[in-house]
């Protein structure tokens, strides 16, 4: 099998996913999975479509991600994992879907409007 691609965001955090067979290793910027995010639960987060769908130990990963913090990153990796195995296994897609990891999540952070100290919150009104 040759390497499959796919794209994932999150807020503004971007990961570019390229899946190929290996033994499960996990590569984000070069550096290894334990090495970028510390957390077991972000860690866990990204591994999450590779257990719905047994496949931990059958594929090597290699990510370029960027923009966003942590949680949005890994969020971001999540979604671009689970596109992929699609890609490679279409049958896997109602056991990812019904997990919730093809769907996008399209929520990001509201603008500050002009004469407003933040998005939605005003200056403080006083009668007198």
């Amino acid at each position: 099998m040759e390497r499959v691609n796919a794209l994932g965001r999150r807020k503004s955090a971007v990961a570019r996913v390229y899946v190929g067979d290996g033994t499960g290793k996990i590569t984000i910027n070069k550096r290894d999975i334990s090495d970028y995010f510390p957390s077991a639960i972000l860690q866990y987060v990204v591994r999450q479509p590779l257990n719905t769908v047994d496949a931990v130990e059958k594929y090597d990963i290699v990510v370029n991600l960027k923009g966003g913090g942590f949680t949005g990153q890994s969020q971001a990796l999540r979604l671009a994992i689970a596109r992929a195995l699609v890609k490679i296994n279409a049958e896997d897609k109602k056991a990812l879907r019904a997990e919730g990891f093809i769907t996008r999540d399209s929520r990001v952070v509201e603008r500050k409007k002009p004469g407003q100290p933040k998005a939605r919150r005003r200056f403080q009104f006083s009668k007198r």
